[in-house]
């Protein structure tokens, strides 16, 4: 069920009619709906936004040849994003300031980009910094649920980290015990996610 739900997906690259050659030249002004995931809306608007960013974020064009693949992408990480939201609710978590900070500081760290550079490629095509701001902020929330619900059932065999260090020597017995606990962590997303998409009410306009 769950594939057969992405594919109708590809309809909806009629609909936003991008056939530009890069990021900024695409623009949708309108908000039609595009999705509706258990009643709530997901618009054309917001899945241009969605691949402007990640292209941004990749360092890609979008072209005529992967408009398809990143319409797709972007609207099955919004449709997650909507179940994800759900849950999170359910559970109240949310983010304070100094740990979306701590994040985001984290994030710069790990890219050649400043935060004055990003902000500014955001402005030059056309993408609100909140579209980022509440990627990372999904992105936080859901791996605090996750961990929160999982966390006290992972374990690291000392085989298992043998392992890891022996493929990786110069990692520490910590960093391999975490890469083990990480792996078993996003499994159960995964899971999590699966079972969200399959139990909800999606309709692709």
């Amino acid at each position: 069920m769950y594939m057969s739900k992405i594919f109708k997906i590809l309809s909806l690259v009629l609909v936003l009619a991008i056939i530009s050659l890069n990021v900024k030249a695409i623009t949708v002004n309108d908000h039609r709906i595009a999705v509706l995931v258990n009643d709530k809306l997901i618009t054309s608007y917001d899945i241009v936004q969605r691949m402007k960013l990640r292209a941004l974020l990749n360092g890609i064009d979008i072209t005529p040849e992967n408009n398809n693949q990143l319409a797709n992408v972007a609207v099955d990480e919004l449709i997650k994003e909507v179940l994800k939201n759900e849950k999170l609710q359910e559970y109240s978590i949310s983010i304070d300031e100094d740990e979306y900070l701590q994040h985001e500081k984290s994030f710069y760290d790990n890219i050649s980009l400043s935060e004055e550079n990003l902000r500014e490629l955001f402005k030059t095509n056309n993408i609100k910094y909140s579209e980022f701001r509440n990627y990372l902020i999904y992105e936080m929330s859901w791996q605090k649920l996750v961990s929160g619900i999982y966390y006290r059932l992972t374990s690291a065999s000392e085989i298992e980290i043998e392992e890891i260090i022996l493929k990786n020597p110069e990692i520490t017995i910590d960093v391999a015990k975490n890469i083990i606990i990480q792996k078993q962590l996003d499994l159960k997303s995964s899971k999590m996610i699966r079972d969200l998409f399959n139990e909800a009410t999606i309709e692709y306009k």
